[in-house]
């Protein structure tokens, strides 16, 4: 048995994995570059939304007027915080992920809420990408998507916005949890927040990404019935 701490959502949990087999790898982050490389136009996509610039937010005078309104110090440097930074950067406190001080060139890669934000660290997953687009191209077939799931791929994009967008004080989400965020439905009606109707939308009104049509080379597998919807009034890519 082995018990780690991590760090999610501004929250220390003490993990506990039972029978863990001998030699398994444990997920790091990679960095928005990794993805990019091969999903370029959802990478282009998505440095132009809020989460991509969401660390700038905790800098002195920035979005003053909101952090007014929710009762924070405007002039105040938040980017250390620990209350904050969680819900502002990729993989706080976990293997490969953000950390308070770390060199700039390589924060540069998990600052911001990025890819691994929503779909998990992706040290593991990526080699299973690659993999199953050389298997396609040699024999046209297709890789079972329970595959990215053994490697710990994250598909329950619900729970990963909630940990952030609903972790406030009198939330309808049952896992909210101290630090709370002040950024309340209260304080302003437009931090209430529906993941159906947010990661629904489409095109550039995603808060997300615009999404775009996958290749097709996995199958099967248990995901959200989102990624269906989703797929269907996707983009064709534009490379």
């Amino acid at each position: 048995m082995n018990t780690k701490l991590l760090v999610i959502g501004g929250w220390l949990l003490a993990v506990v994995s039972f029978g863990t087999p001998a030699g398994a790898q444990t997920p790091e982050y990679t960095g928005n570059r990794v993805c990019a490389k091969c999903h370029f136009d959802q990478g282009e996509a998505w440095r132009k939304t809020g989460h991509a610039k969401a660390f700038d937010s905790l800098k002195p005078s920035v979005k003053a007027a909101a952090k007014s309104k929710a009762g924070l110090d405007p002039a105040k440097d938040y980017s250390a915080d620990q209350n904050c930074v969680a819900c502002h950067v990729t993989g706080h406190g976990g293997a490969g992920g953000y950390k308070t001080g770390m060199n700039p060139d390589d924060a540069k890669l998990v600052v911001g809420v990025s890819c691994e934000s929503c779909h998990g660290a992706g040290s593991i997953y990526r080699q299973k990408h690659a993999d199953a687009v050389d298997k396609l191209k040699a024999s046209g077939e297709t890789t079972d998507r329970q595959v990215l799931v053994d490697t710990k791929q994250n598909f329950d994009y619900e729970s990963a916005c909630a940990r952030c967008h609903l972790n406030y004080q009198g939330s309808p989400w049952a896992g909210a949890k101290p630090p709370y965020s002040p950024f309340t439905p209260t304080v302003d009606p437009k931090y209430q927040f529906d993941f159906n109707k947010a990661v629904r939308a489409s095109g550039d009104k995603n808060p997300v990404h615009t999404h775009y049509k996958l290749r097709g080379v996995f199958k099967g597998g248990t995901v959200p019935a989102i990624r269906a919807d989703l797929q269907q009034n996707a983009q064709e890519p534009e490379e």
